[in-house]
């Protein structure tokens, strides 16, 4: 981790390992394809087409005893993941359909100084891998929340609209 003053701006710079994201994303039961640029790192995640990935809709009634379990919250406008340095977003095919085993996801390397997890909990390289296991574990087992917005498009549960009452 280093810190870079740039004018009256602070900014942390995360020196995030691909190999060591890709392990990680193994060991939760994802295929991971990696690119990397100066300032963030993309991540396209691939589950077995077994393995559902519990993204779904906060608003859904139906969804209610998952909502009540979530440790991560997506923004559904910008597909940011809340108190984190995580970005999501839907991969689709040629055809433009949600692929349903797929995420990509975004790792911002430049954060404010002034970041801080829930907790108030400084972000560290090794802070960051642990929180990254536990985001792709509650894609799996228990989990993400999408709370409004259409961006992102949910992937478990209900996904389409509930048609009109009478």
């Amino acid at each position: 981790m280093q810190v870079l003053q740039a004018g009256r701006f602070k900014l942390i710079l995360l020196e995030i390992d691909a190999a060591t994201i890709s392990a990680v994303a193994q060991q939760a039961g994802f295929e991971a394809r990696i690119k990397e640029t100066a300032v963030a790192m993309t991540v396209d995640l691939m589950a077995p087409k077994e393995v559902p990935v519990l993204l779904f809709d906060a608003a859904d009634p139906a969804n209610l005893g998952w909502f009540s379990r979530c440790q991560f919250y997506v923004d559904g406008r910008s597909g940011m993941v809340m108190q984190t340095p995580i970005q999501v977003g839907n991969r689709r095919d040629r055809s433009g359909r949600n692929l349903a085993h797929s995420l990509r996801v975004r790792i911002a390397k430049e954060l404010p100084a002034t970041f801080r997890l829930p907790g108030r909990q400084a972000l560290t390289e090794q802070v960051f891998y642990m929180m990254f296991n536990n985001f792709l574990q509650a894609l799996t087992k228990t989990g993400v929340a999408v709370c409004g917005g259409s961006a992102v498009v949910p992937l478990a549960g209900r996904t389409e609209a509930p048609g009109a009452r009478n």
